[in-house]
């Protein structure tokens, strides 16, 4: 698996394990911004970069 893919796969399995507990009602929009989401928004912002940078070198492949 590619690095791209990787990350892109933690991503949805992020995505899978946030809707879960969304649905569950684990958690509230205070611990989203401020509380315990914050860590996963970051986290998610981190790996979105990273893809973003994977796939800009992919496509500028002359550079």
């Amino acid at each position: 698996m590619s690095d791209k893919a990787a990350l892109i796969k933690e991503m949805l399995d992020m995505q899978a394990q946030f809707t879960a507990d969304e649905q569950a009602g684990k958690f509230n929009a205070e611990d989203y911004y401020i509380g315990e989401g914050k860590a996963y928004r970051e986290k998610y912002q981190e790996l979105a970069d990273k893809v973003r940078e994977v796939a800009s070198a992919e496509a500028n492949f002359w550079k």
